[in-house]
């Protein structure tokens, strides 16, 4: 970096150049700053860096950007052109570039997750963690995921449970079965009724089923069958020929080509001008046992072939793979080791084969059009929520875009456990992380006007002192009184001018501004209207959600806590099934047995019938 700022640019490549090796590797450039902008592989470094620099080369308008930024940079070597490749995709992953492609993918796909535990736990999840987990997945498509663990759920019977069922806790009897023991869906592993040698063999299948290898469960399956037939133990021979049945329904469904093709993963491209779309599948026994499609973002006007060498690295990288044979479109001159053993890419003309590489360029196209679909549809509603913000910020005479509106509600009843709701909204929008209650602490009884104005001045108090963006309006639900008390907190903060402040009176609809005797009424189909209709309702429903919950807390710490033997989870299930402390008390003891049992039954209605 210190050389750039000494010697002019071409020296220092020029130099850099000249000692460049013609052995495979990665190469980085970077900028004045000393920021890496590109990462790249090679076969060959020397003629491959010397490319950029070339007139040929830098004709592209995007590469030539590229090189005019070129300050420095730096080179490692690797064994072959495929090791340079994988240490290219995490470097692309680690440093994020700007001008390296963008790959992009769904992360909300679930996978299937064996816990790193004792008596692991088999369940689907969209949440990787590294906590030594096995993860498998992630599958496009959900019903598959389903249909595999309903297979597992029908051959093996799992804990869902989640104790910590280590040896000490076991031996300590800390737990006992429960219903799924009872009702045969689990052998009991927390009373030590299921060895773990047991339970990790069952584990074991399971990770040939999700891998799709299913001959070997199913020969399992068959001399277990034949053994207790041999033994006369004709029930137990009966229930593995159910089960081996269902492994045979569930292979007939998912198998999709012959069930020769073992082990072998298929990658096929669609691009268009700014994007490459790549599918992936994982084929085992003739069935697809994982699908995935992923987009890259073009920057350098990458070649197709150049786009699927980045997705073959990144996929085969997240998944673990070890493959050995992978089915390709097209010549991408890969074929050499990998993790020290061969894996051969195909380019297959006819058969099976030739139909799986078809199937997967038809999934590349669906996801390619879905994803163009969605962009037209999100460009379709930014386009409609901007109109909207500017018809909003024209009707109601606002200096700016009301992009952020928050709009404050105060609720009590019969100035009991007063609170206040405020709920935001961002580009007509609810945010609802952005929601706060807000409890009153200074105003005694029922007094709208005094609550308004400690909560506008607790919150944008809060917000001038943390620095955070205020909202451009600010609606109240009140008229003109709550309007002069949200100003006097405004005007104490000296924000007056920064925010505007709108009242919405409930009778009428009428619009109130600050220091404007004069209402303002907009048509009631007017979609300004509606967006203020829909912050009021939401902060009403928000702040009424509160107050209950307050009284309710309220009644069993004045009521029923005061009940020896009644604690707060059974007060609370008289509440919800009474409403009220007055409906409790007119219950009879027999009804009130069938909500919480006889003996605190008895303690209720006793206490009660005194007091």
């Amino acid at each position: 970096m210190i050389m750039s700022q000494i010697l002019p640019i071409h020296d220092i490549i020029r130099k850099k150049l000249r000692t460049l090796p013609e052995n495979p590797g990665i190469y980085q450039f970077m900028d004045a700053d000393g920021t890496v902008i590109y990462v790249g592989k090679a076969k060959n470094l020397k003629k491959r860096v010397s490319s950029y620099f070339n007139k040929a080369r830098a004709e592209s308008g995007k590469t030539l950007m590229l090189v005019r930024k070129i300050r420095d940079m730096k080179y490692l070597i690797a064994d072959t052109e495929l090791e340079a490749l994988l240490l290219e995709n995490s470097l692309i992953k680690k440093l994020k570039p700007k001008y390296n492609v963008q790959l992009k993918d769904d992360k909300s796909f679930p996978w299937i997750c064996i816990k790193n535990e004792r008596f692991p736990r088999v369940f689907p999840t969209r949440q990787l963690k590294d906590d030594g987990s096995e993860y498998y997945g992630p599958y496009a498509s959900v019903k598959m995921m389903n249909a595999i663990l309903e297979l597992i759920k029908r051959l093996y019977k799992l804990r869902n449970c989640n104790y910590n069922l280590s040896e000490e806790n076991i031996a300590n009897k800390k737990f006992s079965v429960c219903l799924e023991y009872h009702i045969g869906n689990c052998l009991g592993p927390c009373e030590d009724l299921q060895s773990e040698k047991d339970y990790d063999q069952s584990v074991s299948q399971i990770r040939n089923i999700i891998k799709g290898n299913l001959h070997s469960v199913i020969r399992h399956f068959k001399q277990l069958m034949k053994e207790h037939a041999e033994n006369y133990e004709y029930e137990k021979a009966q229930l593995i020929k159910e089960k081996l049945d269902w492994m045979e329904k569930y292979r007939g469904k998912s198998v999709v080509v012959n069930p020769k093709i073992h082990d072998v993963e298929v990658f096929s491209i669609v691009t268009n001008d700014k994007y490459g779309y790549v599918n992936y599948m994982r084929v085992a026994e003739g069935a697809i046992v994982q699908g995935h499609t992923v987009e890259l973002k073009k920057q350098l006007d990458e070649s197709a072939e150049e786009l699927l060498s980045i997705a073959i690295a990144d996929l085969r990288a997240r998944f673990h793979s070890d493959c050995k044979e992978i089915i390709i479109p097209f010549d991408i001159d890969l074929n050499m080791p990998y993790r020290e053993e061969p894996v051969s890419f195909l380019i297959p003309q006819r058969g099976d084969k030739k139909l799986l590489l078809g199937l997967s360029e038809r999934n590349a196209k669906f996801y390619m059009l879905d994803r163009q679909k969605s962009r037209v549809k999100a460009s379709t509603k930014r386009n409609r929520t901007d109109e909207l913000l500017e018809k909003m910020k024209t009707e109601l005479k606002l200096k700016k875009l009301p992009v952020h509106i928050e709009c404050i509600d105060n609720s009590n009843i019969q100035g009991t456990n007063p609170v206040a709701a405020l709920v935001v909204f961002k580009n007509t929008k609810p945010s609802k992380r952005d929601y706060r209650h807000y409890n009153i602490k200074t105003v005694v009884g029922a007094n709208d006007f005094a609550s308004m104005e400690e909560v506008v001045l607790r919150r944008y108090g809060r917000l001038k002192k943390e620095k955070k963006p205020l909202p451009q309006l600010l609606i109240i639900d009140g008229g003109k009184g709550q309007i002069s008390s949200a100003m006097k907190s405004l005007e104490k903060l000296k924000l007056a001018n920064k925010i505007s402040v709108i009242g919405i009176a409930k009778r009428l609809e009428e619009l109130f501004y600050p220091h404007d005797p004069v209402p303002l009424y907009l048509d009631k189909r007017s979609e300004t209207l509606r967006v203020i209709q829909q912050l009021r309702n939401e902060a009403h429903r928000f702040g009424i959600s509160h107050h209950r919950k307050r009284r309710i807390k309220a009644s069993i710490k004045t009521e029923l806590r005061n009940i020896d033997g009644v604690g707060e989870a059974t007060a609370k299930i008289l509440l919800k099934e009474y409403r009220s402390v007055k409906n409790i008390k007119k219950a009879s003891q027999d009804e009130l047995i069938k909500v919480v049992g006889r003996s605190k039954a008895e303690l209720i209605y006793t206490y009660l019938a005194k007091n």
